[in-house]
């Protein structure tokens, strides 16, 4: 075999193992830092979060959040959901213990056709409806300014 075929080949076999080696996932799934354990939390319990949230936005009913059982760290975290509608949900993951909130969050699921507008508008309000509630010193026109970006 020629000398340059001989390091093509060579070389063709590095890269497929540095390929390889390369491509292989750890077989744990790494934890967000303000998800584990001692991180800290808002110092508002769900049920507080969703009261004063309910106050605050009569239009924007927010219902009760329900445990999930699919969380691979349950004996730090509690995750929950609240079903808005069909599109919309609200999840969070709670201190288990206290069930002060750690992380909450608003899914859209974006619809097509006539009511994707007003969706969106909704997903938005209720987005910006959870910022003013956790942050009440931010403006509203912060905070529509900051949601209408998506």
């Amino acid at each position: 075999m020629k000398p340059g075929c001989t390091l093509f080949f060579l070389l063709c076999s590095a890269l497929t193992v540095t390929t390889t080696a390369h491509a292989q996932t750890p077989d744990t799934a790494t934890t967000a830092p303000y998800l584990l354990a001692g991180a800290p939390t808002f110092d508002l319990s769900i049920s507080q979060f969703r009261e004063d949230f309910n106050s605050q936005n009569p239009s924007l009913p927010l219902n009760e959040f329900r445990a999930i059982d699919s969380s691979p760290d349950k004996a730090n975290l509690t995750r929950a959901a609240s079903k808005i509608n069909e599109n919309l949900y609200a999840s969070t993951a709670l201190e288990r213990g206290t069930l002060k909130i750690k992380s909450i969050q608003i899914t859209w699921l974006p619809i097509q056709g006539p009511e994707q507008k007003a969706a969106k508008a909704k997903a938005q309000a209720y987005m910006a409806a959870v910022i003013r509630t956790l942050t009440p010193l931010m403006t509203k026109l912060k905070v529509r300014k900051n949601c209408s970006r998506y």
